[in-house]
């Protein structure tokens, strides 16, 4: 730094210092200021204290609106107040359920072969979440929610072993005019049946209903190790009636009245769902969701809040009776298409597998592989490991050929460069293309040879790359430093939180990132240089730094798989090096140039008319 540059620099932090010193304020200015921010401060807390109280307003008029309704509920079925609530369970050796005669509702429903992250016990359904029928009797709004139900026998606790089993709760109105729900779990079984009957209320609900509304409603908890990335497969879903499976956006509140007849209604987690599946199809559905997850935190205490309503149809006859059944279980495909196929329930799109092409190779060749192979391997690293080298294997004619072909394109690089030297600029740019087309079918080159394996690749990595965040197969897996597959690898916590990266590390991420880095820079050495090249392989840099930031919270199965692969692919092309002789190509290549040209084909011969008209239409717009 030279003398006239400290000077200017001292200068200018003088005249800085100077005008902030000219600047201040007076003391006068500075008391009304003072005074001023009282003021501001004194409304600002009188304004608070006003919305305190009209939130503390509006709360009590709710209370009060929910205390009338159960009240004039209460009197219609003529139910004590003072009546206590008791619990009763069912459970077989999958689920334990347990029900509320406070609603007649399901109160817990615990998964007893999955824990949530903090290895907790798994319950599916929990306190908040509820269900139950609106209707009008007597002038006065019902809901089930909060009148108490009866026990139709006096067994508290039942074991399903052998043969199914039923908890029957009525609330009565009288002994022959009542409202009943019924419970059913089998041995073996993810689906509790549900079953609503109404009897003798023909003259106590009004005639002129048509429909009575059954509403489901809740918060979906969080069970996974990061909730961000959970709550982007945590939704709302329903299947249309003989039509196709949709949902509610996952990224943003959404609200839908679905005009089409609905199968069934899903509350859909990562790797767990709540489904309800009408024997008839459900209408008049409406649907909402609701973000809890804050965007800049991403701390909740819950994922979502959703809900759905549906009018079930009612004909006021002596006995209207709703036949209906609900999942509490895994999102796994197996599991999910064994309960489906029967109706072509179409659950198994419950676990998002991609689009088209994608999912069909992930449903019929990934999904059947990978279950094959844990037949027999217990290690889900170990299993992941043998998949990558199956596919690896598959492909590997396809890697040769594009080697060959990268190589034969960089030892034509010379006579390319004389072409373009040949047809310069873009006038000639006709002539430059067809010249080299040429040279390279003389050389037995194909264009394409060094994109194709790369082509058909990228279905099955964009397949792998919806499976492994989606396989419960994975969750809970540990595989070296990995305590959980299916979530990510953290080896180090920051003390903050970088944007789109997080505040970990995740070491598979990291290692496949070096090695995609390493395979990126071995890749360009073998390709023909130039300027444009060059420029390409530069911003292709960027592409695996970009994938650290994508990745880093993602299914650590997901990283080690790319790892791997990228690996393989790297060991692979060493291997292709060291066997394929430049000298041996660069001979075989002038060999073919020598030979007499073959005839060209239709689609050349179209291909090269073409480019004549093209050229001619340059021509006549220069004239």
């Amino acid at each position: 730094m030279d003398k006239n540059t400290v000077i200017g620099i001292v200068l200018i932090v003088a005249m800085m210092i100077g005008f902030s010193y000219l600047n201040r304020p007076s003391e006068e200015e500075l008391a009304a200021q003072a005074k001023q921010r009282k003021l501001d401060s004194i409304a600002y807390v009188q304004k608070s204290a006003k919305e305190d109280a009209a939130r503390e307003n509006r709360i009590a008029k709710i209370k009060t609106q929910k205390s009338n309704e159960v009240s004039n509920a209460l009197t219609v079925f003529h139910q004590d107040s003072a009546i206590q609530n008791k619990e009763y369970t069912i459970e077989n050796n999958l689920l334990k359920v347990i029900i509320s005669s406070k609603g007649g509702m399901l109160k817990k429903v615990n998964l007893k072969k999955y824990y949530a992250q903090d290895s907790l016990p798994l319950n599916l359904w929990n306190n908040d979440k509820e269900f139950g029928l609106k209707f009008y009797a007597q002038n006065k709004n019902v809901n089930t929610a909060d009148l108490y139900f009866t026990p139709t026998s006096s067994e508290i606790h039942q074991v399903v072993s052998d043969k199914a089993k039923s908890i029957n709760l009525r609330l009565n109105y009288s002994a022959n005019q009542y409202i009943e729900f019924t419970y059913t779990l089998s041995p073996d079984s993810y689906k509790v049946g549900y079953d609503i009957k109404v009897v003798g209320l023909e003259n106590i609900i009004p005639r002129r209903t048509v429909n009575l509304d059954f509403y489901w409603k809740g918060k979906l908890s969080q069970y996974e190790k990061s909730a961000s990335f959970e709550n982007r497969y945590t939704g709302l879903y329903y299947k249309f009636d003989k039509d196709d499976v949709d949902y509610l956006s996952m990224s943003s509140d959404d609200k839908e009245v679905l005009e089409t007849p609905v199968k069934w209604i899903a509350f859909k987690q990562q790797f767990f769902s709540s489904a309800l599946i009408g024997n008839k199809a459900f209408t008049g559905v409406e649907v909402t969701s609701k973000t809890l997850v804050d965007s800049k935190t991403q701390k909740t205490d819950y994922l979502k809040e959703v809900g759905a309503i549906a009018a079930l149809p009612y004909e006021g006859k002596n006995i209207e009776t709703y036949d209906m059944d609900f999942y509490f279980g895994p999102n796994h495909y197996l599991t999910l298409k064994k309960y489906g196929e029967k109706e072509d329930l179409e659950l198994t799109k419950l676990i998002n597998l991609g689009w088209s092409m994608v999912s069909w190779f992930n449903r019929w060749v990934v999904i059947y592989l990978f279950n094959w192979l844990e037949g027999f391997i217990a290690n889900y690293g170990i299993i992941i490991l043998i998949l990558t080298l199956l596919v690896k294997l598959v492909l590997f004619p396809l890697t040769w050929k594009s080697y060959v072909s990268s190589a034969k394109m960089r030892l034509v690089k010379p006579q390319i460069d004389e072409i373009s030297k040949k047809y310069p600029g873009k006038d000639k740019a006709m002539e430059k293309q067809k010249a080299t087309m040429a040279l390279y079918k003389k050389a037995g080159i194909n264009p394409m040879g060094g994109c194709l394996p790369m082509l058909l690749q990228m279905p099955i990595l964009i397949a792998l790359f919806y499976f492994f965040p989606s396989s419960i197969e994975l969750r809970g897996q540990s595989f070296l430093w990995a305590t959980d597959l299916s979530s990510y690898d953290s080896i180090m916590s920051l003390p903050f939180t970088i944007p789109f990266y997080g505040n970990h590390v995740s070491l598979f991420c990291l290692l496949m990132t070096v090695v995609n880095i390493l395979y990126m820079r071995m890749n360009n050495k073998n390709q023909a240089q130039n300027d444009q090249m060059k420029g390409m392989q530069t911003m292709m840099y960027f592409m695996p730094i970009m994938f650290l930031f994508i990745f880093n919270n993602y299914s650590a199965g997901l990283s080690y798989y790319y790892f791997i692969s990228t690996l393989i692919t790297v060991l692979q092309t060493i291997i292709i090096r060291k066997t394929i002789n430049d000298d041996k190509i660069l001979a075989r290549i002038e060999e073919n140039s020598k030979r007499k040209v073959v005839k060209k084909s239709k689609f050349q011969e179209r291909i090269e008319k073409l480019q004549k008209q093209a050229a001619q239409q340059q021509a006549n717009k220069k004239k």
